[in-house]
């Protein structure tokens, strides 16, 4: 192989680890949760929308310090827009019954008179994103101008068992199902229609 070949291999070996990260990062994530819930949805309840820092200062006024106490459920949508609600909000509500880029649970603190994420998770046994959803979720925050870890402060792992079809959350890298004791893959595969947006 020629130098320029190599060159091209090693371009096209670059440009596809990139391609992959993209990918990755523009997973989307289908409601996986219970239907009745996702029944339940209605137009009009979704979360509150954050595309810029002026909707986070009008939403976080109207907050009670009782409810700033506590973590709130949040969405990714499909346009990368943050949805926040109160914290015991369904996410499938939360993202108005669609598809996610990612969900979980959001804290926020006031830091030298700005608010910054305190704490961010990927918690969200309705969606059970994968962790590499992380890139959706800074995004948003960077746009809203919000401080922001450099990842989840809390991650949880998720996956489907293929034997008996139920959703785990693994603890401790202990891949196994906790309700039929088989082998859990070790790559995200709980929503078994993963649709790239």
């Amino acid at each position: 192989m020629g130098k320029q070949d190599v060159r091209s291999s090693n371009l096209l070996g670059s440009t596809s680890t990139r391609l992959a990260r993209v990918q990755d990062r523009r997973r989307s994530y289908g409601y996986v949760g219970p239907a009745d819930v996702k029944a339940a949805v209605r137009s009009g309840n979704e979360g509150h929308p954050i595309r810029l820092r002026a909707d986070f200062d009008r939403w976080v006024a109207e907050r009670s310090g009782a409810e700033l106490a506590e973590p709130f459920t949040f969405v990714v949508d499909m346009d990368g827009v943050l949805r926040l609600a109160p914290r015991r909000s369904e996410h499938v509500t939360c993202a108005g019954g669609g598809r996610v880029l990612s969900a979980g649970e959001i804290a926020f603190s006031r830091e030298t008179g700005r608010w910054a994420v305190l704490g961010v998770s990927n918690h969200s046994t309705g969606y059970c994103p994968d962790t590499s959803s992380w890139p959706a979720v800074a995004e948003a925050l960077d746009r809203a101008g919000l401080g922001h870890p450099p990842g989840f402060t809390s991650e949880v792992v998720f996956r489907r068992c293929l034997t008996c079809q139920e959703h785990n959350i693994v603890r401790e890298n202990y891949f196994v199902c906790v309700f039929c004791e088989n082998d859990l893959p070790a790559l995200w595969n709980v929503d078994s229609c993963d649709e790239r947006p």
